[in-house]
């Protein structure tokens, strides 16, 4: 299977270079590389260049977009940048972040998957940080969700959820349409991928209300967004984000803010996240009832 690998990079000269490094070394080597030098002012351009000198499969692409890192937008505008200048005759589209180190045996792994079982749709690894001179799993990746800084796309589920959308949530979004239209999502526990550079820590100020209307924009409904809210600010170890992200939430249904799924698609999302829940629930409370008839005894 032919895999093609798209990087957005923006003042990434820290990391870019591992990066890189990483991937050259794959005990399967992917068909194609494109770095988009997104309106870097460091020497990021220069690394890429580097690499493209000395390994004929990776290209560089110069884009200039706002300088604000505003989640979403820039990163997806910049992938597309990239994605237009390949052909359409890949198995395997990845987009992945500047500041990773993938296991060398990462494309190798991924591969094997969408192999193994033709309704896969996508297949990643998971996130690791340093903490305390350890990698750790970075906290806000749950065990059936892929992290975007990682994604790898079967080409027919990349044509079936339409790309990826141009806006915060984008990551969650394509899973959410890959299972509508009954593709399965891969994760592999082996597959620990160590993350140089935090999420989000270098985020425009003014991103701070785009999650909540990330979770409108998907149609979650209010309850949802708000048992989504809470989740996702008590992982971050910050509950004060969840005033934030209802705020970004009613206003985005102030201001009619569109959809980025269809209404046949939001009923779906809806579902599933509910069934989720329930199963969640359902186990957790398990769990309690084991426990008290153990303690009981």
């Amino acid at each position: 299977m032919k895999t093609y690998i798209v990087i957005p990079a923006h003042n990434e000269e820290r990391f870019i270079a591992k990066t890189l490094n990483s991937l050259v070394s794959q005990t399967l080597l992917p068909e194609k590389i494109v770095v988009v030098n997104d309106n870097s002012t460091d020497d990021t351009e220069k690394i890429v260049n580097e690499f493209v000198n000395r390994y004929h499969f990776i290209s560089i692409v110069n884009t200039d977009s706002s300088v604000d890192h505003m989640p979403g937008s820039k990163v997806i505008n910049a992938f597309n940048q990239g994605v237009n200048t390949l052909d359409d005759t890949y198995d395997i589209l990845c987009k992945f972040d500047a500041d990773l180190i993938f296991p060398l045996n990462y494309i190798e792994k991924i591969t094997a998957h969408f192999k193994k079982d033709e309704t896969t749709g996508m297949v990643g690894g998971f996130c690791y940080i340093e903490k305390n001179q350890e990698w750790v799993l970075e906290n806000l990746t749950n065990k059936d969700h892929i992290r975007g800084a990682l994604k790898a796309y079967r080409k027919a589920c990349f044509n079936d959820i339409n790309g990826l959308k141009s806006a915060m949530g984008w990551d969650t979004i394509d899973e959410l349409i890959a299972q509508y239209h009954n593709w399965k999502i891969q994760t592999d526990t082996s597959l620990q991928v160590k993350h140089l550079k935090p999420t989000g820590n270098t985020y425009n100020p003014k991103a701070k209300y785009k999650q909540g209307e990330a979770f409108y924009t998907m149609r979650y409904g209010f309850w949802i967004t708000l048992i989504a809210s809470v989740k996702l600010a008590l992982l971050k170890k910050r509950p004060s984000l969840i005033r934030n992200y209802l705020i970004g939430y009613f206003k985005a249904q102030r201001q009619n803010t569109p959809f980025l799924v269809s209404k046949t698609e939001g009923q779906f999302i809806r579902k599933l996240r509910w069934n989720k829940m329930k199963k969640k629930a359902s186990l957790v409370l398990r769990i309690h009832q084991s426990f008290f008839t153990i303690t009981s005894f």
